[in-house]
């Protein structure tokens, strides 16, 4: 394991600050007898992973999305009933209704009639059904760049609640807004989607200060599986409202539970770990350590290199990969309802709980692929190709079972290959939508605005063309909508295949005098204690003896968990202090490690890889 000396600036009234050089031996003098309950990932709590408070950003953030996906589904599952009275089954038959009738001599009677359950509220087209159901996204593309670059200059855990907040309150308004126009409706619409446009870019600012980096994939994972979460429940439980209380009901009881929501979050997260008043010192000494991220260079304003940007085929891969991705997805939030209710005369109450079914796999397999990307990261392969073996292999496999939808008119086929379509896609999330912070993590936020905002170009064109052609809803027409679905897929794969890259772009690096210097922040001394900190284990600091001077001898990583060992020089390779399962990583560096590596961030070690040996020296 790496030994890491620190020492620490005194704290400020409201914020802690970053450790540097005064508080540390202080701080762990006390707690040398309790060595053996400290982790890298839940310092204070060995049985509960999820107790650090990286972790409760991710679940809550996960909640977050949860909410803010359920109420996209809600449109989709209401406007099934608002506007058809041609699809019932035998839940859904005519029942007697009295009546009172006037006959010639204007003496009145009662007489039993059937009626329809379900008679359409509104007179809608197709035509005006797309332009409502796309109508979010017009509002939605708006805000993704400037929510990303806002995320990035203040803090994005307040864009990413009050987002949240305020759409929450705009879907309470729309079964109103339905009642007088369906104009209404749209610009209630597109205002949600001005505010839930940041949502994604401002999750990203979130996760560049408390994501270590070989902890990215899983802990974005986590706050990404709430978006599928979110359909899992909101079409079943959007369906089971509109069918026993009214269409109206979806959208109330998801804006209350939204606005509940934020009153939470804004509560209990913050921007950053030294902000955080109820982190344990030993889990802000790890993140932000892994990241390099000291107080005096965060809050210092950086050019954002926008030429950059728009040259670079590595941003150009995520891009046509969100915009790939964003096709099916939107195509089912929007359209699988639908589908089932013309292609297999389901119910709505039905056709909502099947729609959910695809999303149920795939809010699982997420964060399980997030959690398998960082061990093949940390052990076996580089993060290019963990990148590309994550997304194009979840775009095959969707992309076939598409052709599977596609083909088949029976049923159950049609229901399962559906179903493995999405629920393998979400292998894909540890791909493209992790991306931005492996090539720019001090942009990731603008880079996560500039995809997610092109992406979104298919949540406005996917409702319309499926509109187009499903006109008469027959099973011929929606064959060719998921033919479109499967083959923008297979183009995905091809250029996300060539031009991807998990290396950090050179143009993501601060200038060089603004570049994090461990040399000139944490300083050896004689006077101070030696520990090893690993992500898992490693709090030691019986490694006095072997301080020659003060002085860090420039060696090697030893094998031992007590301090024995050749002591290494300070390196910031984040392998070698993420690897640390109890202590032993025991595995030598590859190359000489110099006294302090400057570099940023150092994900692994050398490899055949052109950007991690590039023939410089480390």
């Amino acid at each position: 394991m790496i030994l890491f000396h620190f020492r620490v600036f005194k704290k400020d009234a409201e914020e802690k600050s970053f450790v540097k050089y005064d508080e540390l031996d202080e701080a762990y003098s006390e707690e040398e007898d309790k060595k053996s309950r400290f982790l890298g990932y839940c310092p204070s709590c060995t049985c509960c992973r999820c107790l650090a408070q990286r972790y409760l950003v991710a679940i809550l953030s996960c909640v977050g999305f949860l909410i803010s996906f359920g109420i996209r589904c809600n449109m989709g599952v209401a406007i099934v009933m608002m506007t058809k009275n041609n699809t019932y089954d035998d839940d859904d038959k005519p029942t007697p209704a009295p009546i009172l009738v006037k006959d010639g001599n204007s003496t009145y009677y009662n007489r039993t009639v059937p009626t329809l359950p379900h008679l359409p509220q509104f007179l809608w087209t197709p035509e005006t059904i797309g332009i409502v159901d796309s109508s979010f996204f017009w509002g939605y593309i708006v805000t993704q760049i400037p929510g990303g670059y806002l995320a990035s200059r203040v803090p994005a855990n307040r864009i990413f609640g009050l987002a949240i907040g305020i759409s929450s309150f705009l879907n309470i308004l729309l079964p109103g807004a339905a009642q007088v126009h369906y104009g209404l409706v749209m610009a209630v619409r597109i205002l949600q989607g001005l505010v839930e446009g940041v949502t994604y870019p401002a999750c990203h600012g979130i996760w560049r200060h408390w994501a270590p980096p070989l902890e990215r994939s899983r802990l974005a994972t986590i706050s990404f599986c709430g978006s599928y979460a979110g359909a899992v429940l909101g079409m079943p439980l959007s369906g089971i409202l509109t069918k026993t209380l009214g269409w109206q009901s979806g959208f109330y009881v998801f804006g209350i539970i939204g606005m509940i929501w934020c009153i939470f979050w804004m509560i209990f997260s913050f921007e950053k770990p030294s902000t955080n008043p109820h982190i344990t010192q030993e889990e802000r000494i790890f993140i932000e350590t892994s990241i390099a991220e000291s107080g005096c260079l965060v809050d210092r304003d950086m050019k954002t290199p926008w030429f950059k940007f728009i040259t670079s085929m590595p941003v150009y891969a995520i891009i046509v990969a969100n915009f790939c991705r964003s096709w099916t997805f939107y195509l089912l939030i929007i359209s699988q309802p639908m589908y089932f209710s013309e292609v297999f005369h389901f119910n709505v109450s039905k056709s909502g709980v099947l729609s959910a079914l695809p999303h149920l796999v795939m809010a699982i397999i997420v964060p399980i692929g997030g959690f398998m990307a960082d061990k093949l990261r940390q052990r076996l392969l580089t993060t290019t190709t963990v990148r590309k073996i994550f997304n194009c292999g979840g775009f095959g496999l969707e992309a076939c079972f598409l052709l599977g939808v596609a083909i088949t008119r029976n049923t159950t086929t049609a229901i399962v290959c559906l179903t493995l379509a999405v629920g393998s896609s979400g292998f894909a999330i540890s791909g493209f939508n992790v991306n931005h912070l492996d090539i720019a993590p001090r942009f990731a936020s603008i880079l996560m605005g500039l995809s997610n905002g092109i992406g979104t170009l298919s949540g406005m064109l996917c409702p319309v063309v499926t509109e187009l052609l499903t006109k008469k809803g027959t099973a011929d027409e929606w064959q060719t909508v998921f033919i479109i679905a499967s083959v923008v897929h297979f183009l995905g794969i091809i250029f996300y295949g060539i031009f991807a890259s998990g290396e950090k772009q050179p143009w993501a690096e601060p200038p060089e005098e603004d570049r994090w210097r461990p040399e000139d922040t944490l300083k050896p001394e004689g006077s101070g204690k030696l520990f090893s900190y690993g992500a898992f284990h490693g709090l030691d600091s019986q490694a006095d003896d072997k301080m020659n001077g003060g002085v860090i001898s420039n060696g090697h990583v030893g094998n031992s968990s007590t301090g024995n060992g050749e002591y290494g020089g300070f390196d910031k390779s984040e392998e070698y202090y993420n690897n640390g399962y109890g202590g032993d990583y025991g595995k030598r560096m590859s190359f000489d490690a110099p006294l302090y590596s400057t570099k940023e961030e150092l994900v692994q070690v050398q490899s055949k890889d052109s950007y991690l040996n590039d023939k410089r020296e480390l």
